[in-house]
């Protein structure tokens, strides 16, 4: 009679009479919310924020017919145009690569940038050989700008290569032979008949070069990159040659210095190992900028009324050829990474900045003064050339990636002043877009270092975060880290059913893809599921790794960016991390007063076991900041253990059982 149904059906039990049943109970009246749970409505201020767009709005409008002012010519107000189109598609072009293509990306904007070529050929003058300096500086600028064109375009079909799976099919590049005939054929045919569409061409080639960045996309469209951004470079060249209406003897001497420098930009990129490619890419960098810098001088010395866009030519090319150079130097480890920390920094930077508008100013007094306007020219070389220098030379080696992508996106802006100097819309339009694709890729990459542009240029890391709040350490998890042997490692690794490897700037120092590459094999042919998680800022320039991994084999569809992996650490038997820091350290998480505070990381510390690798380090997971640091090992010992890892996996591979118990709750860190 305890069932409330079967008690209000009863009426006599036993001679007993059980009608009217008794109410049924009152339920227990329903908890109050405490009052720290209920959530406050957020008001959001609708007419502040339109008022905000409103302003910016009316900012950008006056600016327009600012420019308008300054540069009164309607042949600048088209151009400006041009630079603006340009600039839009550069940015949501850029904004579509995927990720683990930003070295290729790199690379082809480095060869298309090349067509700085285009403005040394303009200027290019004599016979056989140069007959003035204006004309011997275009021929410079045209045999630099060829190594770059050349190399880039090697540099980025071997990274592509790397990529390719044994099923994919072939890319028949040599069907680009046609569009190429059509577009400079054409040129030629129309111009038999007395119609000039040069500028026609000069749509299609910046077309092609755009069409040829916006195909890293993805994996699939990648392998048509470089035949569209070679179809656009080579188009535009050809025909910039045949609209100079120059003679035999001015095509030999231009043809001449295309082909050498083009054999050089062959030798270089073809004798260079995968893991030299970010110093290579930051050497043809400085390639552009001396050519920018050249056709700059040797535009204002023929043409002196374009003074103010020769010196910006001549300034942005400067600081790339140094600040290449240096970063260059840092990546080969011909200069130390550690940042130069002179005294008065900012100060040295600003009087730096201040000579080199001095000149501007003093040049813009009697800019047809040709001597007068030659020295500032060369002035501002100088200065803006020790402002590359020092800028770049003060940036840590852990800022590379970004540090490049900057000296890409000024390559693009010297090229854009060329184009305004010359009044050539190729050059303005592929300049913008370089110029664009090159700042918006930096902002991803601070993005994922949750710094500031302006932070990692001028410094301030290792400077003590702003304290938000007080931390309670009895809030803080406390997570027990033991020590173990490559021999545990080993056995973890085949009992496994799912492995994330986080690989960072030690696999690039230490070359360790071949090994890791091998232990992958061995593992995922036992049914282990094995993955990479790639932090966006890891290794030496965007992308690296996973070019890398690609080159020794790793499957690039294990391969997954941060925010594809991070959710999956909690359901992961074992993180192995091997040469990554800051990348996976929970105190950018935990530690609201840490120096990298904010910064998106990979959340290793959820997986059941993580173990930091490589070898000879220290680890130290603090109790209070729970925070990983190790030092880097040499390439030896992690080769050593690395083999030895194999070893014991191929031996144990097929006795292994799975036999993971562990759970959430009992996560280990490992020092190996």
């Amino acid at each position: 009679m305890e069932d409330v149904v079967c008690r209000g059906a009863c009426v006599l039990n036993k001679g007993a009479l059980m009608w009217p049943p008794p109410p049924p109970p009152t339920p227990p009246p329903t908890p109050s919310k405490p009052k720290g749970e209920i959530k406050k409505e957020v008001v959001v201020d609708h007419s502040a924020i339109a008022f905000s767009r409103a302003t910016s709005l009316t900012i950008g409008a006056g600016s327009v017919y600012a420019v308008g002012l300054a540069s009164p010519d309607p042949a600048s107000h088209a151009m400006f145009t041009t630079f603006s189109l340009a600039c839009i598609c550069g940015y949501y072009t850029v904004w579509g690569v995927a990720p683990a293509l930003h070295s290729p990306l790199m690379a082809v904007t480095n060869a298309i940038s090349g067509l700085t070529a285009a403005g040394g050929m303009i200027i290019c003058g004599g016979g056989i050989l140069p007959a003035t300096a204006p004309q011997a500086l275009g021929l410079v600028a045209v045999v630099m700008s060829s190594v770059n064109i050349v190399g880039g375009f090697i540099l980025t079909n071997r990274m592509l290569q790397m990529f390719k799976r044994p099923g994919d099919p072939p890319g028949f590049e040599h069907y680009y032979a046609m569009p190429l005939g059509a577009l400079v054929g054409g040129y030629f045919i129309t111009k038999s008949m007395g119609v000039d569409t040069i500028n026609m061409a000069y749509v299609a080639s910046g077309v092609l070069c755009i069409g040829g960045i916006a195909a890293m996309s993805s994996m699939e469209t990648s392998r048509i990159s470089p035949p569209l951004a070679v179809l656009g470079v080579t188009s535009g060249i050809v025909t910039t040659m045949g609209g100079l209406g120059a003679d035999a003897a001015l095509l030999a001497q231009i043809t001449a210095g295309t082909a050498a420098g083009g054999a050089v930009g062959y030798y270089m990129a073809n004798g260079i190992a995968p893991t030299q490619l970010p110093q290579t890419v930051a050497l043809f960098h400085s390639l552009v900028g001396a050519a920018a810098v050249t056709t700059s001088i040797g535009s204002y010395m023929i043409e002196p009324h374009h003074a103010a866009t020769a010196w910006v030519g001549t300034a942005i090319g400067a600081m790339t050829v140094t600040g290449s150079l240096v970063a260059y130097a840092k990546l080969a480890e011909k200069m130390s990474s550690t940042p130069l920390m002179l005294p008065g920094k900012d100060m040295i930077n600003m009087g730096l900045a201040a000579g080199s508008i001095g000149c501007l100013g003093y040049m813009m007094m009697d800019p047809m003064n040709v001597t007068q306007g030659t020295m500032m020219l060369t002035g501002t070389t100088v200065l803006a050339g020790a402002l590359g220098y020092h800028v770049t030379a003060s940036i840590g080696g852990a800022d590379m990636p970004v540090c490049i992508t900057v000296l890409n996106s000024y390559s693009g802006w010297a090229l854009c002043a060329e184009g305004f100097m010359l009044n050539n819309s190729l050059l303005t339009t592929v300049g913008s877009l370089i110029g664009a694709s090159g700042a918006i890729l930096s902002y991803i990459m601070c993005i994922a270092m949750n710094r500031s542009l302006t932070n990692v240029i001028f410094g301030g890391y290792g400077k003590s975060a702003p304290k938000k709040a007080a931390v309670d350490d009895k809030n803080k998890e406390v997570v027990e880290a033991t020590t173990t042997d490559v021999d545990t490692v080993a056995e973890l690794l085949v009992n496994s059913k799912s492995v994330i490897i986080v690989p960072g700037y030690g696999v690039a120092v230490a070359k360790a893809q071949y090994d890791i590459s091998e232990i992958v094999s061995t593992l995922r042919a036992n049914d282990i599921n094995v993955r990479f998680g790639i932090h966006p800022v890891a290794g030496r320039m965007p992308g690296q790794l996973n070019v890398l991994l690609a080159e020794a084999g790793v499957p690039y569809d294990v391969v997954m960016e941060m925010e594809e992996i991070n959710d999956d650490f909690a359901k992961t038997d074992l993180a192995l991390c091997i040469g990554a820091n800051d990348t996976i350290n929970s105190a950018a998480v935990n530690d609201p007063t840490s120096v990298i505070a904010g910064m998106p990381v990979l959340h290793v510390w959820e997986a059941k076991q993580v173990h930091p690798f490589p070898m000879q380090h220290i680890i130290i997971y603090n109790t209070h900041c729970n925070t990983l640091q190790h030092c880097s090992t040499l390439q030896h010992t992690l080769h050593m253990r690395m083999t030895h890892i194999i070893s014991i996996c191929n031996t144990s591979s097929s006795s292994a059982t799975h036999t993971v118990t562990h759970t959430a709750t009992n996560r280990n860190t490992h020092c190996t």
